[in-house]
Parts: C-alpha cells; sequence; structure tokens
C-alpha cells in the first residue's frame, strides 16, 4: 500500500472546503467555538462511524466477490479525478449561514454530505483492501482516517476566521496545489 497517495488523499478530502467544514466555519464565525464544537463531536462520530460501516461492507464483498475491488478502485478514481476538478474551480468567497450548530446536525449531515458518502465507500477499498483485508489493518485504516478527519474538522473549527480570509485572499493557488495533490493520489492507486 502507497502510504503517502492514502495520507495525502485523506488529508485533502479532509481538510478541503466540504458542506461539513463550511458550516464548521460559518458556526465559528457567527456563533463562536463552542457552539461549533458540537457540531464537530457529533460530525467526526459520524464520520468514523461511515468509515466503519464501508469497512466492513467491503470487507464483506471483496471476500464474497473477489473481483469488485477493480470496480471499487475504478469508482474510487473517477469521484477522486472529479473531486480534483471541483477543487480546481471552488469558489470559496461564497457566503453560508448556519441555523443552528448543533451535535445532532452535525451527525446526521455526515449521513447526507455526498463528500463524505463516497469518500467513505472508496478510501478503504482503494487504498487498504488491494493490499490488507485483515480485521486489524482495516480497524487500524479507519482509526487513522478518523483522526486525520477529527484534524481537519478541528482545524476548521480553531481557525475558521483565519482560513476563511486565507482562502478568499489565495483560492487559485490553494485550490491549484490540492487537486494536483488529488490527482498524484488518484495516480499512485494504480502504480
Amino acid at each position: 500500500m502507497d502510504m503517502t497517495s492514502f495520507i495525502i488523499y485523506c488529508f485533502i478530502v479532509t481538510f478541503t472546503p466540504g458542506p461539513t467544514n463550511i458550516v464548521i466555519l460559518s458556526t465559528v464565525h457567527n456563533y463562536g467555538p463552542r457552539k461549533a464544537m458540537n457540531y464537530t463531536c457529533g460530525a467526526i462520530i459520524a464520520f468514523g462511524l461511515l468509515l466503519a460501516i464501508s469497512a466492513m461492507l467491503n470487507t464483506v464483498m471483496i471476500t464474497v466477490i473477489p473481483k469488485i475491488i477493480i470496480g471499487m478502485q475504478i469508482i474510487g478514481t473517477v469521484y477522486m479525478l472529479y473531486l480534483s476538478y471541483q477543487i480546481y474551480k471552488m469558489d470559496t468567497s461564497e457566503s453560508t449561514d448556519n441555523k443552528t450548530g448543533t451535535f445532532s446536525t452535525g451527525f446526521f449531515m455526515q449521513f447526507l454530505n455526498p463528500k463524505v458518502i463516497v469518500f467513505t465507500m472508496t478510501v478503504i477499498p482503494s487504498f487498504v483492501l488491494t493490499y490488507h483485508t485483515d480485521t486489524l489493518t482495516v480497524t487500524l485504516s479507519v482509526i487513522v482516517i478518523t483522526i486525520i478527519g477529527f484534524i481537519a474538522l478541528f482545524s476548521w473549527l480553531l481557525f475558521g476566521t483565519i482560513l476563511k480570509k486565507f482562502l478568499q485572499k489565495h483560492t487559485r493557488i490553494v485550490n491549484v496545489i490540492m487537486a494536483l495533490g488529488l490527482v498524484y493520489a488518484t495516480i499512485m492507486i494504480w502504480v
């Protein structure tokens, strides 16, 4: 398993603006870090739960239908290239409003967040199950990815205002770097 690509992919997907990150940023901006922490805790617990569910489902599918891994790799590759394009053309200057910053809204939003759903369904089969199917490695991978997700969400919480201004000021450079990082990670899945 190419750990560099795996880590780059996880960091780029979790740190780049998406619905959850933007809501955390908006909550910090409008209601303060305490309110945003409730939302963030709900989001990270749901993220870990989605990863665990995905890992179990994908492990069963690969055990039952070994050739499904290539399909999951193709889906993961297409998604990563699509995400690279979306990041490249993204405009983070658009304002978002958040009416609530509760644990439950953070938790349930993850189950409705397409970025999280597709990420959790593709990261394990694309990077882990291709090389390892043992329970310990898959479990450790879920824990590592969840920790990376926590770091990302908590970073948006702590540095929300700073990141928002930075991203607005340097949108093009940040987007190009993130998009190229994803393209690199995508290529490394097949190498």
